[in-house]
């Protein structure tokens, strides 16, 4: 049979259960699925392809999975460096309310594809304002992103959408997404337990469950947040959502910073997972999610950046070599490993999603979204440990080839379905 692509000549490390990794390998995909991995000389022989890229002295590797950013606050890059969490808010509130419109996302949303896709990141979960003008913009450039409407009950939200509208309008928009595309699933965001109510929290996560979406909330961030929560409810944002049982398999805890020895066997018991931010929580001030321990636990974790103003940076490759160091700080050089934080990028952060049976490795029947990384350059060589080489060694720089969904949306690093100088200026010119 004839394929649409094959990806042949490197190594192909396929982070499925065994940590399988083929020499002189190839991936042979068709109509967006993964056909077969094996040696390359088998796979051209077996299955001649429309198209190929020949990956000789490069990894190939499973494209990075981003579990908890803002793409579009790419529009403020670098206005609210250096203050607290809660000051960041202050601001970054403040100046959605007077800059966003669907189409200023837009333009930010396409900014961040672009640094994406450089970067090798062929998903995203992103919450965010105005989702339907950031799916689109996705869409048109052929990205994976995931997400869906955002609750937050602030005062004069951007979107002018009041609480007491959104649940109908939410309702209406998952109404409207019917099947999902294969390698996505619907999903609805509340922002946090400081800024929705237990009532509200329990109506949202009702409405997500009648969908079958996935529940992605701010929690225990910081120390302040924390005392925050439980001076109003009684409670600590984890301890408060276990109370109310809206905690489980379904559910996705942007940073988890500040927890107890009790929450992290709440979310192990329940089967919640964790997107751990270790850039945009050493930048704010948060401190370091206790990542060791809840992998002990056996709570699932991927990897975010958080938003470009909080992290300045969409970079996923970096946030594998923070995670891979920061937690040996505490003296144990085994507490996070170049293995794990691969793994967290990649087919955790799937799970984490609830799509590791689509997305995060290299395996026949999943979705073709995968990278081909360019190993010829000093600070790659020589590769002993290709999990060393990702996790303490490679540069988002470094990728040449970027696929989804089986789509070649970065060849020889030159961008396929965007231009990339017209989506620079387009910010530009709104900044």
């Amino acid at each position: 049979m004839s394929i649409d692509l094959l990806i042949h000549g490197g190594d192909v490390l396929t982070v499925d259960d065994e940590g399988t990794v083929v020499r002189g390998g190839a991936v042979a995909v068709h109509e967006g699925e993964i056909l077969a991995v094996g040696p390359a000389d088998e796979l051209r022989a077996r299955l001649p392809a429309t198209e190929s890229i020949d990956a000789a002295g490069c990894l190939v590797l499973p494209g990075l999975v981003n579990t908890h950013t803002h793409l579009a606050m790419t529009l403020l890059r670098g206005r609210a460096d250096d203050v607290t969490l809660q000051g960041f808010l202050e601001r970054v509130l403040k100046w959605e309310a007077e800059l966003l419109t669907p189409q200023n996302v837009a333009a930010a949303v396409r900014l961040a594809v672009v640094e994406s896709v450089r970067a090798g990141v062929t998903s995203a979960l992103d919450m965010y304002w105005f989702h339907e003008a950031a799916e689109q913009a996705a869409r048109e450039a052929g990205w994976r992103l995931h997400t869906g409407p955002t609750f937050m009950d602030v005062p004069g939200p951007p979107d002018g959408i009041a609480y007491e509208d959104r649940l109908d309008w939410a309702r209406r928009d998952l109404e409207a997404r019917g099947t999902a595309r294969p390698g996505t699933r619907p999903v609805l965001f509340a922002h946090s337990t400081y800024t929705l109510s237990p009532d509200q929290l329990t109506e949202v996560f009702a409405l997500a469950r009648e969908f079958g979406a996935l529940l992605h909330i701010h929690a225990s961030e910081n120390a302040t947040e924390v005392a925050t929560v439980e001076v109003k409810y009684g409670r600590r944002p984890v301890e408060l959502l276990d109370s109310l049982g809206l905690l489980g398999p379904d559910v996705l805890l942007a940073h988890a910073v500040d927890l107890t020895g009790r929450e992290v066997a709440a979310l192990a018991r329940t089967g919640t997972s964790v997107a751990h931010c270790p850039v945009s929580n050493l930048k704010l001030g948060c401190g370091i999610a206790p990542v060791p321990r809840l992998l002990s636990a056996g709570v699932t974790v991927g990897l975010g950046t958080d938003g470009a103003v909080s992290s300045n940076t969409l970079d996923v490759l970096g946030a594998v070599r923070q995670a891979a160091l920061v937690h040996k700080a505490g003296g144990d050089p085994t507490a996070v490993g170049a293995e794990q934080a691969v793994r967290m990028a990649t087919i955790e952060g799937a799970r984490a999603l609830g799509l590791g049976e689509r997305l995060g490795s290299l395996e026949a029947g999943k979705r073709a979204d995968l990278v081909v990384l360019d190993l010829d350059a000093p600070h790659l060589r020589p590769v002993h440990d290709p999990w060393s080489t990702l996790a303490y060694a490679a540069h988002s720089a470094d990728v040449r080839d970027t696929v989804v969904d089986g789509r070649v949306l970065l060849r020889d690093r030159v961008l396929t379905t965007l231009d990339e100088r017209t989506v620079i200026a387009d910010l530009e010119d709104l900044v």
